[in-house]
Protein backbone atom coordinates (compact mmCIF):
# COMPACT_ATOMS: atom_id res chain seq x y z
CA UNK A 1 0.00 0.00 0.00
CA UNK A 2 1.30 3.26 -1.31
CA UNK A 3 1.38 6.09 1.40
CA UNK A 4 0.36 9.16 0.32
CA UNK A 5 0.52 12.71 1.88
CA UNK A 6 -1.06 15.78 1.37
CA UNK A 7 0.62 19.09 2.55
CA UNK A 8 -0.23 22.36 4.86
CA UNK A 9 2.42 24.68 4.14
CA UNK A 10 3.25 28.70 5.32
CA UNK A 11 5.73 30.50 3.19
CA UNK A 12 7.46 33.61 4.14
CA UNK A 13 8.71 36.28 1.90
CA UNK A 14 12.13 36.76 1.33
CA UNK A 15 11.60 40.54 -0.61
CA UNK A 16 9.22 41.68 2.27
CA UNK A 17 9.84 38.96 5.81
CA UNK A 18 6.65 40.06 7.14
CA UNK A 19 4.46 38.90 4.09
CA UNK A 20 3.61 34.93 4.95
CA UNK A 21 1.02 32.60 2.84
CA UNK A 22 -0.43 29.37 3.89
CA UNK A 23 -1.44 26.69 0.93
CA UNK A 24 -2.75 23.23 0.68
CA UNK A 25 -0.79 20.95 -2.23
CA UNK A 26 0.15 17.21 -2.74
CA UNK A 27 3.09 18.07 -4.10
CA UNK A 28 5.49 20.32 -2.01
CA UNK A 29 8.34 21.06 -4.00
CA UNK A 30 6.08 21.52 -7.35
CA UNK A 31 3.83 24.21 -5.61
CA UNK A 32 6.94 26.41 -4.04
CA UNK A 33 8.40 26.51 -7.82
CA UNK A 34 5.25 27.89 -8.72
CA UNK A 35 5.41 30.83 -6.29
CA UNK A 36 8.73 31.50 -6.79
CA UNK A 37 7.72 31.33 -10.79
CA UNK A 38 5.33 33.89 -10.38
CA UNK A 39 2.27 31.49 -11.59
CA UNK A 40 -0.09 31.99 -8.32
CA UNK A 41 -1.36 35.79 -8.96
CA UNK A 42 -1.98 35.88 -4.65
CA UNK A 43 1.91 35.22 -4.10
CA UNK A 44 3.61 37.03 -7.56
CA UNK A 45 4.19 40.60 -5.78
CA UNK A 46 6.04 39.43 -2.94
CA UNK A 47 8.96 36.59 -4.39
CA UNK A 48 10.89 34.95 -3.96
CA UNK A 49 9.53 32.75 -0.96
CA UNK A 50 10.50 30.35 1.21
CA UNK A 51 9.28 27.45 3.38
CA UNK A 52 8.51 28.45 7.09
CA UNK A 53 6.84 25.46 8.26
CA UNK A 54 4.43 22.54 6.42
CA UNK A 55 2.82 19.82 7.91
CA UNK A 56 1.96 16.31 6.23
CA UNK A 57 -1.29 14.67 6.60
CA UNK A 58 -2.24 11.27 5.34
CA UNK A 59 -5.99 12.22 4.85
CA UNK A 60 -6.82 14.80 2.34
CA UNK A 61 -9.55 16.34 4.42
CA UNK A 62 -8.01 16.40 7.72
CA UNK A 63 -5.13 18.62 5.51
CA UNK A 64 -7.97 21.05 4.12
CA UNK A 65 -9.54 21.62 7.05
CA UNK A 66 -6.26 22.57 8.91
CA UNK A 67 -5.53 25.06 5.98
CA UNK A 68 -8.77 26.82 6.62
CA UNK A 69 -8.05 26.67 10.70
CA UNK A 70 -4.71 28.06 9.73
CA UNK A 71 -6.59 30.97 7.79
CA UNK A 72 -9.20 31.68 10.51
CA UNK A 73 -8.34 34.73 13.45
CA UNK A 74 -7.74 31.66 15.84
CA UNK A 75 -5.19 29.81 13.30
CA UNK A 76 -3.23 32.36 12.78
CA UNK A 77 -2.55 33.22 15.92
CA UNK A 78 -1.68 29.83 16.87
CA UNK A 79 0.68 30.25 13.88
CA UNK A 80 2.38 32.75 14.99
CA UNK A 81 2.59 31.32 18.53
CA UNK A 82 3.66 28.21 17.57
CA UNK A 83 5.50 28.67 14.00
Amino acid sequence: MDTYFYFVYMLESLSNPGKHYTGFTENLTDRLRQHNDGECPHTTKYRPWQIKTYLAFSDRQQALDFENYIKSHSGRAFAKKHF
